[in-house]
This record gives structure tokens, C-alpha cells and sequence, in this order.
């Protein structure tokens, strides 16, 4: 880390921004990074950053949770997932609750360690809780192109798996004169290219930067926005992380998510119903689809937190504006889905902040 040029750059930032310029950070890692580096501290008052909603676990729906916990009351189904989707409450109950109740839950690394569980027990059905963005798709959808090709038939995935355009643009067409520029999410960009993120220029005028997640990676991108708002008729695109992006991305990794799932529509929690935001399974592939396997439908759910976390994802308040933050509501009793991820916007500031 080259500090000298990092003190550079964050004073040319502050010397040139005097006017107030909110800069949105997608994604979940970026919040944290910035948390861990302490780059709000070092910013002046006009330049803002505002967490989005790129934490998977934070926008999994109530009713995924509860389509899961349903499944559970099945006495012969082993239910694997992600660690922090355990203690996310659906409507009435977590994972974790279920787990405490002497369900099998088991916490994996990847899907694949899934496709194990069900070879080795046969006479169960073993249930994978897939959540994730454009990052996690290919690798969800390799597991169930290998579940195929094993001819592993007692395995079954339960897909909340979400596409960041269409939340971006539903956050801009709602505050089009809120957010002054973004910084795009480079796990997601490396899969699917530089591409992905230009229609935030090209639609709203407003400077956008993929970016890494070292400390340099972001105060470029910060510089970058900052730079383009403050020098009209600069260029308002830019792939700062082209060590790992690509124009068009991945392309073994996008056929690979075209091949298993198709867009659709779907619920995030605490924002609502987004239309072609979601990958579903292709008919084809529907014998590994635990939604048709049990028969279960997913209904929308009243969002019934009580803390702030819709308005933190959309990046209208920041997590200390709530009134539950580091009071009712910390990482050991956590309140909502931002607190209780690592990626959080709540659990990063808690962190890092206090």
C-alpha cells in the first residue's frame, strides 16, 4: 500500500469537493473494506458514502427463509446453507431456530460439499439454500449441472439468487437527484464485465467506477466520482479494476448461468417485488428445483423489522440514523439482516465505527 500517493489523493478529494456529492458503494464488501480502512474518516463533510444493497444475505427475502423452514418439517431432509443465512428470521423464525429444534442443518462452504451430503446419505433429501448475486450464480449453477450429470437425484436447491441492474435502477429511478455517482461491485463486473455497469452513465448521467477492495482500489474510485462531478464533460465511466474485469466478463462463467437459470422476477427484503431481478431454474433443470419438489410457492411478506434496514439498503440513511443501532440491535442480537451479515452495512459500522 502506497501511503504517500493514498494521503495525495484524499486531499486532492477534499481540496476539490465543495459541494455535497453522496457516492453509493454496492457492494457488501466494499462497505466493509471501507469500514476496516477507516476511508469515511478521512473524507471531508461533502463527501458521503452510502451503503447499498450488494449484501446477499441482507436482501434474501422473509418468505425464502420461511419456504426453507417449511421444507425442514420434512423429517428426512437435511438442509445445508451458508453460515450467516441461519440466523435470518423469515416471518416468524430463523434457520438457527430450526437447528436449535434438532433439524438437520448443516453450514457449508460451497454447493458442492451439498452434492457429497447426498451421495453419502441416500435415503434423505438433501436441500441446498443457494443466495447470491451474478458472483455466486455460475458456481450454483455448475453444482446443479454436476448433480445432473452424477444422476444425483436426491438433491435439491432452494434459489434466491438476484442480478444488481435491476436494483440499481429502481434505487436511481427513485433518487435520481439523491445519489451523485456509484461504485460498481468488481466481484460482480469480473463475471460479467465492464459492460454490465455502463448504462448508469449512459441512463442517468452520473459518474460510475468499478473498483477492487484495497484501500487504493476505493479512494481511486471516490477520486474518480469526484473528479467527474466536479469537471463537467469529463468521462463518467471507468473500470479501475481491469486486473480482474474484462469488457465482456467471464464468458465460460455466463454461459455457464444461461445454460441452468433464466431471469425472473422476485421480493428483496425490505424493498419489495423488482421485476426481472432474479435467476430461476430452466425447465430443464426443474428435478433439482426444491421450490417444485415440495410444492411451495413463495408469497410476499409485510416487512416486519424493526429497524431501518430498507432505508439503509435503498442508501437513504445510514446505519447510525437508526434508532436500534448499537442499542436493541448489535451483532450478538442482531435486529435485522444488516447487522447480522458480515457484508451488513449495520455489522461494518458497528465494527468499525464504535
Amino acid at each position: 500500500m502506497d501511503e504517500n500517493l493514498i494521503s495525495r489523493m484524499i486531499k486532492e478529494i477534499n481540496g476539490l469537493n465543495k459541494q455535497e456529492t453522496k457516492i453509493m458503494e454496492v457492494c457488501g464488501t466494499h462497505t466493509h473494506a471501507i469500514g476496516k480502512y477507516g476511508i469515511r474518516s478521512l473524507l471531508n463533510p461533502e463527501t458521503q458514502l452510502l451503503s447499498g444493497p450488494g449484501c446477499p444475505v441482507c436482501v434474501t427475502s422473509e418468505s425464502t427463509i420461511d419456504a426453507a423452514i417449511k421444507i425442514l418439517e420434512n423429517d428426512n431432509v437435511i438442509l445445508t446453507t451458508f453460515g450467516d443465512l441461519v440466523r435470518v428470521r423469515g416471518t416468524y423464525e430463523s434457520i438457527l431456530d430450526q437447528r436449535i429444534k434438532s433439524k438437520t442443518v448443516k453450514i457449508l462452504y460451497t454447493p458442492f460439499e451439498a452434492l457429497e451430503i447426498a451421495q453419502s446419505n441416500k435415503d434423505k433429501l438433501v436441500v441446498f439454500l443457494a443466495v447470491g448475486f451474478e458472483t455466486t450464480a455460475p458456481v450454483i449453477a455448475s453444482a446443479i449441472q454436476l448433480a445432473l450429470e452424477k444422476n444425483i437425484l436426491n438433491i435439491y436447491f432452494l434459489c434466491s439468487l438476484k442480478l444488481m441492474p435491476p436494483v440499481l435502477k429502481f434505487i436511481l429511478d427513485q433518487n435520481r437527484q439523491h445519489i451523485h455517482g456509484m461504485i460498481c461491485p468488481g466481484h460482480v463486473a469480473a463475471v460479467m464485465g465492464e459492460e454490465y455497469f455502463q448504462f448508469i452513465e449512459r441512463e442517468y448521467d452520473i459518474p460510475a467506477v468499478i473498483a477492487g477492495f484495497e484501500a487504493m482500489d476505493i479512494i481511486g474510485a471516490i477520486y474518480t466520482v469526484v473528479q467527474s462531478r466536479n469537471n463537467p464533460g469529463t468521462k463518467k465511466f471507468e473500470n479501475l479494476y481491469r486486473r480482474s474485469v474484462r469488457i465482456h466478463g467471464n464468458r465460460i462463467a455466463k454461459e455457464t448461468i444461461n445454460e441452468v437459470f433464466e431471469v425472473s422476477s422476485t421480493e428483496w427484503r425490505g424493498i419489495g417485488y423488482i421485476q426481472d431481478s432474479a435467476l430461476t431454474m430452466k425447465a430443464s433443470y426443474a428435478p433439482f428445483d426444491a421450490l417444485k419438489r415440495f410444492n411451495i410457492q413463495l408469497l410476499p411478506q409485510p416487512n416486519r423489522s424493526q429497524c431501518m434496514c430498507k432505508e439503509i439498503l435503498l442508501g437513504i440513511k445510514k446505519p447510525s440514523a437508526c434508532n436500534m443501532f448499537g442499542t436493541g440491535c448489535i451483532p450478538e442480537h442482531p435486529l435485522g439482516p444488516c447487522m447480522i451479515s458480515s457484508e451488513g452495512a449495520c455489522a461494518s459500522y458497528y465494527r468499525y465505527q464504535l
